[in-house]
């Protein structure tokens, strides 16, 4: 039985019967209890995926048994036995069928075949997602999703949250390399009910590969500005129950920018290291992660165009603890974790005499309790979340009432902030033949606001037409805390405000999608309130030094209406007699927002939102095992900027395409990569251009 003959056996046949004590499992689907889809306490409803468009996910791209398979897989397109996996989630986990809210999955296949080295770039071929960059191989990079900005969404890493509460900027220093990465799954739009309330436009969850079979793999690569990274792999299965994995890989670059005195100022370097292991028997799962990752990058003028000889590092460490009964009517997963994030930010490189660093560390502890249970009337999950986030710093945050010394300096931290976020989530459903209504609420405190404990809720529907159709509509609220930086960062040029109020969103979607032999389609429209939006603004003011002056404020109320669509082909299955096509995708993404740039005030991350984004992927088998990707995007991003002479530009719309080609051999695998094949001159954020052609070749194996 092929992977996806699978599928649609499970689709059609399965009938949910909730005093059933077994949980529904694929066994050609990979996943774990830690994923978006379990997390999600939904069933999730998976077709076609293109890597430009990453709209729907094939079930026989997202994971494979054996490395072997990997490389074949994307070859050929053969169904191959996945490892087996439960889609049920931790709260209210329902079946395939039944899905209410649509999840982009990213599977390790589209992963394989796109032209690109870290997760951020990947990210950009997504239609609602905007990938804004300073620097190569995302050394600094801001995610956001359906307009938003970084501080907006949630980052998990095996379904923890890894967010930093310093700031959204370094959201995506992960400890795995991208070649380690089994999917990447993404929801748009509130999720609070899943999330907490952080995630007020969505969330991004990273799942990492766990091989059932013991293994070893390294590749290595290397290309256009100096630019090389290596990196290797091995896992040590024991029989059924006992997993453990170690990776490691390192890249560096010599980088494309030069300062005013002619040195190269945006280098990078960066060393990562994870370790998981997981345990499984009849009655229990437990898994656990532990990694770091350690970054070097020169940020030129990434955060003041005053100053071009900026350089920052961050060391951050990663541990994690999850399980799960997997026995019984009343099922609970618990899990806890302890993030660190250590930050030095210079403005002068290598010259503290100049002006002196600024360091920084936070310390996240956080412990939740997931349940649900079968009754009567439906299916009732339960869920609770103590999260703390203690920061100590050289500049950001209230007085500490006993400094603490800064390691490896004759320095103390002197300011900090410690703030405490409680949550509790409630969520029923209710499921008919071909309709499902999930409702639930979500409470939350947080010591730092000084605020009541507030309540919002969330609903979804879903109802199914026939065996391709299914039509989709939700409501949903959320809200977010101000990060530290929005609070306390003034310092040149910049003026915040701690008494910024927490912003909050409610979001109304509806949408349909369509799925049968080969075409998948989707649409969605989508409106998002706004409230207490947090920005940085600036209305012409400067300081004594000439300089801008750039205030933290709650923006007000911005209201945003978009809309999306996504039509993807899979010829494989269209075609089967021919191998030269193999999948062609196509997205676009609108944004309308009813707040204009206001004369003489320019906005630094709400008002420069991409109005029009399109997508478009083509993959070809070009002879045997040669394999060519084309991917295209365009995009047209509202608001400006100002310049290095105080001058306000606007910015200019631009295409991009990059291409792929690849041998795939059995345990081997070559390929060549063109990042902006065609040279395009363009900023994703203004006075940081961004590089021309990039070229890298590289090479993989697996044993």
């Amino acid at each position: 039985m092929t992977a996806r003959t699978g599928l649609l056996f499970i689709h059609y046949m399965y009938k949910p019967t909730f005093q059933k004590r077994s949980v529904l499992k694929f066994k050609h689907f990979s996943n774990h209890g830690y994923s978006l889809f379990a997390v999600l306490g939904k069933e999730v409803l998976v077709g076609v995926l293109s890597v430009a468009t990453l709209q729907h996910a094939t079930a026989k791209g997202i994971s494979i048994e054996a490395d072997k398979a990997e490389t074949d897989s994307a070859a050929t397109g053969r169904g191959v036995m996945l490892d087996e996996v439960s889609v049920t989630g931790t709260r209210a986990p329902l079946t395939v069928s039944q899905q209410a809210r649509m999840v982009t999955v990213l599977s390790r296949e589209d992963i394989q075949a796109a032209p690109v080295q870290s997760v951020n770039d990947l990210l950009k071929y997504a239609a609602g997602v905007d990938v804004r960059q300073k620097g190569p191989l995302g050394a600094l990079t801001d995610v956001s999703i359906r307009g938003g900005n970084s501080e907006q969404i949630t980052v998990l890493l095996n379904g923890i949250n890894i967010c930093d509460a310093q700031t959204g900027h370094n959201a995506f220093d992960f400890p795995v390399d991208i070649s380690e990465i089994e999917r990447i799954e993404v929801l748009e739009g509130p999720a609070a009910r899943v999330y907490g309330t952080s995630s007020l436009l969505g969330a991004i969850n990273i799942v990492t590969r766990t091989p059932r079979q013991t293994s070893l793999s390294a590749h290595a690569e290397s290309g256009s500005y100096g630019y090389f990274s290596a990196g290797v792999r091995g896992n040590h299965a024991s029989g059924n129950r006992w997993n453990n994995q170690l990776s490691a890989s390192c890249t560096r670059s010599d980088g494309y920018l030069r300062s005013k005195t002619g040195r190269l100022n945006a280098d990078y370097r960066t060393a990562k290291a994870f370790y998981q292991g997981g345990y499984t028997d009849e009655d229990i799962t437990v898994r656990w992660h532990a990694g770091l990752s350690a970054k070097d990058f020169g940020a030129n003028t990434f955060y003041s165009s005053r100053y071009d000889d900026q350089f920052e590092h961050t060391f951050k460490t990663f541990t994690a603890l999850q399980a799960e009964n997997l026995r019984g009517r009343f099922h609970i997963r618990p899990a806890i974790y302890w993030n660190r994030s250590m930050d030095r930010f210079e403005l002068f490189r290598d010259a503290p005499d100049k002006y002196p660093f600024n360091y920084h560390r936070t310390d996240i502890y956080g412990v939740n309790l997931n349940a649900y249970f079968d009754w009567i009337l439906g299916r009732t999950a339960v869920g609770a979340e103590l999260r703390n986030e203690d920061l100590v710093s050289g500049n950001l945050g209230e007085p500490l009432s006993r400094p603490k010394h800064i390691h490896g300096t004759d320095r103390d931290y002197t300011v900090g902030l410690n703030r405490t976020n409680i949550q509790f989530i409630l969520e029923h459903n209710i499921i008919l033949d071909r309709f499902t209504l999930s409702a639930g609420l979500t409470a939350v405190r947080n010591s730092q606001a000084d605020m009541p404990m507030r309540v919002y809720p969330g609903i979804d529907a879903g109802y199914r037409i026939g065996k391709a159709w299914k039509l989709y509509a939700s409501y949903n609220a959320s809200l977010r805390m101000p990060s530290v930086t929005e609070l306390f960062y003034s310092v040149g040029g910049y003026k915040a405000d701690k008494h910024l109020r927490p912003e909050e969103l409610s979001a109304i979607e509806t949408g349909m999608r369509y799925e049968e032999k080969g075409v998948a389609a989707k649409a969605s429209l989508y409106w998002n309130h706004h409230r207490n939006l947090i920005d940085w603004i600036t209305d012409g003011t400067k300081d004594a030094d000439g300089a801008l002056i750039w205030k933290s404020v709650n923006f007000g109320t911005i209201n945003d209406f978009g809309t999306e669509v996504s039509l993807d082909f899979d010829f494989r299955q269209i075609f089967p007699a021919q191998r030269f096509f193999k999948k062609l995708g196509m997205a676009y993404s609108y944004i309308s927002q009813d707040k204009a740039e206001e004369k003489g005030k320019v906005s630094k991350y709400t008002l420069e939102y991409l109005k029009h984004k399109l997508v478009g992927t083509l993959q070809l088998n070009l002879w045997r095992s040669l394999d060519l990707g084309i991917n295209y995007r365009f995009q047209h991003r509202m608001g400006s900027y100002i310049d290095k002479n105080n001058q306000e530009h606007d910015y200019r719309s631009y295409g991009v395409a990059d291409a792929r080609m690849s041998w795939n051999a059995g345990k081997w695998t070559a390929y060549v990569e063109a990042d902006n094949l065609f040279g395009t001159h363009y900023v994703d954020y203004g006075n940081v251009p961004q590089p021309g052609t990039w070229i890298v070749a590289g090479f993989s194996i697996h044993l």
